[in-house]
């Protein structure tokens, strides 16, 4: 563990370098530094939601579902900790940066990005000043519906295309949390996601529904280019890499190609176990 975290931060040094030396800021796009690309078209200033969050169709989240898909963040105390303080550095960042949408992502499948960004939600959502907005962007293999259980046949496709209205399509848990599910794989996703129609879609639903967070569960960035044709529409991303199959070759490839084209809040080491038991926190899943 210690090992893959020292040749992280040794890959990332090396980067800042290369950046200092090439007149570029060390962290950020390779672009002036300050408010991102998709954030300076999204200069209007923000107002009071106009939409009823209240009218949403409300779900539930029974245990058996948040033991099955480790939604720490709902169990409290000990499992929400990781997941708090993930919180507490995201929003810090974002929020001096005035940035509003984040994209997660993974090198490769498995390493958790869904359940991270579920857990994120949920977490940002304790908290009742804030309002978070979490979209399944994995077009190809849809999971959140799946982790929550969610019955029906909605497509992220007539969402973003603008064929399906947000108010219809997505889901409320609690007061301040919204959820938009894919229930169906979508055909040529890459198409779809770097179509003008979706960022339509977008700046429409954060006008309206006037959200703090919006969260992009996106799929690996390796093995096709949606990630790419979608990076264009947030200001900043998230990677999640697995610590028992993700490789450091593949965590440097992947900071890389995100750093030139987003803002890179941070790497999330996941699937970690930590012995912390002088801490009265045990083993835990992180």
């Amino acid at each position: 563990m210690e090992r893959l975290e020292a040749a992280m931060a040794k890959a990332r040094e090396a980067r800042r370098k290369a950046r200092r030396e090439a007149g570029l800021p060390e962290d950020g796009p390779d672009a002036p530094a300050g408010v991102s690309a998709a954030a300076e078209t999204r200069a209007a200033p923000r107002t009071a939601p106009r939409a009823d969050w209240l009218a949403l169709r409300e779900i539930d989240i029974p245990p058996r579902t948040v033991r099955r898909s480790r939604l720490g963040a709902l169990q409290g105390s000990r499992a929400a900790i990781p997941y708090d303080m993930l919180r507490a550095r995201l929003l810090r960042r974002m929020r001096d940066a005035g940035w509003q949408r984040l994209a997660v992502t993974s090198p490769n499948a498995g390493c958790g990005k869904s359940t991270l960004s579920l857990n994120l939600a949920l977490s940002l959502a304790r908290q009742p000043d804030l309002r978070v907005i979490l979209f399944d962007c994995d077009l190809r293999r849809p999971g959140l519906a799946r982790m929550l259980q969610l019955p029906g046949q909605a497509s992220m496709a007539d969402l973003l295309n603008g064929d399906a209205d947000f108010a219809e399509h997505a889901l409320r848990f609690g007061t301040n949390l919204a959820i938009a599910p894919g229930h169906r794989p979508v055909a040529q996703s890459s198409e779809l996601l770097r179509g003008p129609q979706v960022a339509a879609t977008l700046d429409r639903i954060a006008a309206e529904w006037a959200p703090d967070v919006m969260i992009f569960d996106m799929p690996p960035l390796q093995g096709n280019d949606d990630v790419l044709a979608f990076i264009d529409r947030v200001d900043c991303a998230m990677l999640v890499a697995a610590a028992e199959s993700t490789t450091i070759s593949q965590i440097d490839v992947c900071e890389r190609e995100l750093s030139g084209m987003t803002n890179v809040v941070g790497t999330v080491l996941n699937k970690c176990r930590y012995p912390d038991s002088e801490a009265g926190y045990g083993r835990g899943y992180y």
